[in-house]
């Protein structure tokens, strides 16, 4: 005689669909993710785009690596390659290849891109958060 099996009436629990839950990684112990003494732990969200994070690396040190722009920035180096495609097909940066590496020009005379900021250019918003280093003698 076949078995059947007796199943339970009670409700079941739906399965979960979708990506599971985004978890923070964890926290490196890297130069670079340590925040200077009394800055803030840097949260979800910045004021600017990873667009003008590359870009703001890149004019600061125009043979970067894109391995480095991207461990400096926080995103991986397919977005970084990507980025670097949007902002060349734009005309913001002209590439050079220099050996096996390459180098980056910025368009700093160019206009940015949104009807709010339109009226500033590439070299306004790279000035804005210009880091004189010690041989810079700007007062």
């Amino acid at each position: 005689m076949p078995t059947r099996s007796i199943r339970s009436t009670a409700p079941r629990k739906p399965k979960p669909r979708g990506r599971p839950p985004r978890q923070s990684p964890p926290q490196s112990a890297s130069p670079q993710a340590a925040s200077a003494p009394g800055e803030r732990p840097h949260g979800h969200w910045t004021f600017l785009s990873n667009h003008a994070h590359v870009l703001i690396l890149l004019a600061r040190d125009s043979s970067l690596v894109l391995r480095e722009v991207a461990t400096r920035v926080g995103i991986t180096e397919r977005a970084v390659q990507r980025i670097i495609a949007d902002l060349e097909s734009e005309g913001f940066i002209e590439r050079e290849k220099i050996g096996r590496r390459n180098h980056y020009r910025i368009r700093t005379d160019l206009k940015l891109r949104h009807p709010i900021e339109s009226h500033r250019t590439i070299g306004d918003l790279i000035s804005l958060v210009h880091v004189p280093d010690a041989n810079d003698s700007r007062d």
